[in-house]
């Protein structure tokens, strides 16, 4: 409404009609119950189509017709802008009307509360997305204060918004120049590049979630976890389990599921994972660059239950234990290369970047092997012919990168906090002071910077 005032007609228009679904969707039998059920998905998805896809389906269709030559007026622009969190605020809602629907939640009689939960300030631009099970209910208890659930609730703040604007920020920094004009990089730029957003999207969007589940559980509002230190994952199905989790889950009891999910022919089970993935790229933006990477992971998720035999058989003769220290390093590493790989399509600006960078990843070892050899082994020349001058400021985003994973290691994890619970009153408060007090330091000179699920 900041910006736009007139906007908020569009959240009152969806939330009147889900309101009124849920009622007529608990009250109804039958064939009826299907209809106001689909009466409310196709109000919802209607609206986010005509703010998100519109204009990009009609650029995809001129753009066609030119290839094909053929002289049509052009299917015309809308000028409008997708409103902020309209993709979760979609799928929140709809999330409720299909949970009455299978009777798993009553339908909600007090219009303010049903309202309250769909635009529920912490998680209304960036999710977590909730369910109706797990938040309706607390609009109706009483809640009090309790120090020390205020002061969990602002650590957790304080620890998202250290994420955003002490690390996803720095990254940034490094990581857009690159991104936003790849040729002009040697390979070794891009490799770091790649690298580096893998960590600049996670500190960006769980601090957003940190933030987001801090500033309720503040106010005395539990949400649900969103992200699970996904960097720790040994495939891509335990990385699927553990990042963005809210939306992971949604696709799967909503979408996938409602598709017959594995409980059907193995041609269709890989139908079923692809399609989900891909709608869940498409999801997340209005360009061929997201559909690309929801198809990739959808490829990978299909690819490893093919080769799951072969892989068992090559580790057992190789003779690496998958449960050993080394087995799960290579996992995880594996993992990771796959996951960043996906990140290129995520970040490139159009599919034909995201390919010119993969296609320059190989040469990486080329650049190394030209940087040591030409100036006699020295490590800051490989820095120097990457383009990047500020040497201090690309190993102070690397320690900090070192940083958060350290805190990936469960045992790592448990010593500080359990540290921390146990020095005194004034230690914590000297840490927490510290910490505020980088974050206000890193928006002195900082450039412009949003959380990037904002776009979604």
């Amino acid at each position: 409404m900041a910006f736009i005032p007139v906007y908020i007609l569009i959240l009152l228009f969806t939330i009147i009609i889900d309101y009124v679904a849920g009622i007529l969707i608990e009250n109804a039998e039958g064939a009826r119950r299907k209809y106001f059920l689909v009466m409310s998905i196709v109000a919802n998805v209607g609206v986010l189509s005509v703010f998100k896809y519109y204009n990009f389906f009609a650029d995809n269709i001129n753009s066609l017709l030119n290839l094909l030559h053929i002289s049509s007026q052009p299917v015309p622009f809308l000028n409008i802008i997708l409103p902020l969190g309209l993709s979760f605020h979609t799928f929140q809602a709809m999330s409720y009307t299909i949970e009455v629907y299978r009777d798993n939640q009553k339908a909600e009689k007090h219009f303010g509360i049903y309202a309250l939960y769909v635009m529920f300030y912490p998680q209304l631009v960036a999710g977590p997305i909730e369910r109706p099970q797990n938040l309706l209910h607390q609009f109706r208890e009483k809640h009090y204060f309790e120090a020390s659930r205020v002061s969990e609730g602002l650590k957790l703040m304080l620890w998202g918004m250290f994420k955003k604007v002490v690390i996803a920020d720095r990254i940034a920094v490094l990581t857009g120049p690159v991104f936003n004009n790849p040729h002009n990089y040697p390979a070794i730029t891009l490799f770091m590049a790649v690298i580096m957003f893998s960590f600049q999207i996670f500190c960006d969007f769980s601090g957003y979630s940190d933030i987001a589940i801090g500033s309720a559980k503040v106010m005395g509002f539990t949400l649900m976890k969103n992200f699970d230190w996904p960097y720790k994952a040994r495939s891509i199905s335990e990385f699927w389990k553990r990042w963005h989790i809210s939306l992971s889950t949604w696709f799967r009891d909503y979408l996938y599921i409602s598709l017959g999910g594995n409980r059907v022919s193995i041609p269709r089970w890989y139908f079923n994972l692809f399609i989900v993935f891909l709608i869940s790229g498409f999801w997340h933006g209005a360009n061929w660059t997201f559909v690309a990477w929801g198809a990739l992971h959808g490829f990978y998720l299909i690819l490893a239950i093919i080769t799951q035999g072969i892989r068992d058989s090559a580790v057992t003769k190789i003779g690496i234990s998958k449960t050993s220290a080394l087995g799960g390093f290579l996992q995880v590493a594996f993992t990771f290369s796959l996951v960043a790989l996906g990140w290129i399509f995520f970040r490139a600006n159009n599919v034909f970047d995201a390919w010119y960078i993969i296609k320059k990843l190989p040469l990486v070892f080329g650049d190394i092997q030209v940087s040591l050899q030409s100036h006699k082994i020295a490590f800051w020349n490989i820095w120097s012919i990457s383009g990047i001058t500020s040497i201090k400021y690309v190993i102070e985003v690397m320690a900090l990168i070192f940083m958060i994973e350290l805190m990936h290691i469960s045992a790592v994890r448990l010593m500080i906090l359990s540290t921390f619970k146990k020095i005194t009153f004034f230690g914590r408060f000297t840490v927490c002071y510290f910490m505020l007090l980088i974050i206000l330091l890193s928006f002195i000179d900082r450039p412009p910077a949003s959380f990037i699920y904002f776009q979604f």
